[in-house]
């Protein structure tokens, strides 16, 4: 079977998805829309798919499967027309920026018995992969401790800061679910800092810029999260997992894993310089699990769920800034 796709924008992240199912043996890239024309007109170039608009691929006959990768804003609305549509659905987080709106969506989801998957790429990350599966293999024990250190190179421009929702919901919303990943447990309390360091212009736009969260579990579990708008190494993405019988880590990537050895010292090359090319390999696997459930007919993960669970967490760390206290889950997903 191949699955055939509509890609619904062609922006940064819609290159990126672009080239996970072009590379795809299974899946074939039908058509893209997007609102500026150069911007699909590129794709269609580069991986020979056609330019349509978001209507002409919803009543298509020769799609099975969407990714959306469109503003945030028009997420829970396409969602909801192509669950209505019959087609599978693959959707970059977050389903909407209001959980309200988010409960709403999975409804029509569930009574249209739809394929939804939501875009947490990092569980995809095979080094990632590769500490859940020492956990899941009973190497380090019990799991007590996780610590997920993610920071960009450098801000995004304050425009698309004042449209993303916030660094809660935009960027610690994927480490949000990778501690849920990784402690195997669902959070109950957040408690979280968070402070403009880097840029005011942000601080001036309603943001913050640097953030540090703690997660708590009903057992006590407990995951740390760091998060910076920079990080003028490169892009720093690291985890370590500490449990009763050891711990487990996934250190920082680069594009060259070498180190030079000379009198002066010690030194390796540069970290990557952002997601795009840090999480490839995540971006492929996670194109190939939604494939497999298309075909399957299986409920694929991360699900709707999972997204309403991660923008839960973001909503409670932000009450927990804004009143500077521990926020229980329960309070926001009711």
């Amino acid at each position: 079977m191949t699955v055939r796709f509509g890609l619904l924008g062609a922006g940064r992240i819609g290159k990126v998805h672009a080239r996970a199912v072009s590379g795809n043996p299974k899946a074939k890239l039908v058509a893209v829309a997007d609102a500026f024309e150069q911007a699909a007109n590129d794709i269609s170039t580069a991986y020979g798919c056609e330019v349509r608009t978001i209507d002409e691929i919803l009543a298509a006959n020769d799609i099975d499967a969407v990714v959306i990768c469109t503003p945030t804003d028009t997420h829970a609305d396409l969602i909801e027309a192509f669950a209505r549509a019959g087609k599978a659905i693959f959707c970059e987080k977050p389903i909407d920026l209001d959980v309200a709106r988010v409960k709403a969506c999975l409804e029509t989801v569930a009574e249209t018995n739809a394929t939804l998957m939501v875009g947490f790429n990092r569980r995809f990350d095979p080094h990632f992969m590769a500490v859940r599966a020492a956990i899941d293999a009973g190497d380090i024990g019990d799991v007590e401790m996780v610590t997920i250190v993610s920071r960009d190179p450098g801000p995004p421009p304050v425009d698309y800061i004042k449209r993303s929702g916030g660094i809660f919901r935009d960027m610690t919303i994927h480490d949000f679910d990778m501690a849920r990943f990784l402690l195997g447990e669902d959070i109950e309390t957040v408690t979280a800092h968070a402070s403009v360091l880097v840029d005011q212009a942000i601080g001036d736009a309603g943001d913050y810029d640097s953030a540090s969260v703690i997660l708590t579990t009903a057992s006590g579990r407990h995951a740390t999260i760091s998060n910076s708008r920079r990080a003028t190494y490169g892009y720093d993405q690291r985890i370590e997992v500490h449990g009763s019988k050891g711990s487990a880590a996934a250190e920082n990537q680069r594009p060259v894993s070498i180190e030079i050895a000379t009198a002066k010292g010690y030194t390796r090359p540069p970290l990557h310089d952002f997601f795009m090319t840090r999480y490839t390999e995540a971006y492929a696997n996670e194109i190939r699990t939604f494939i497999e459930a298309v075909e399957s007919k299986s409920k694929p993960s991360p699900s709707g769920q999972d997204g309403l669970i991660a923008l839960a967490l973001a909503e409670a760390a932000l009450k927990s800034v804004a009143e500077g206290r521990a926020v229980k889950v329960s309070q926001i997903v009711g």
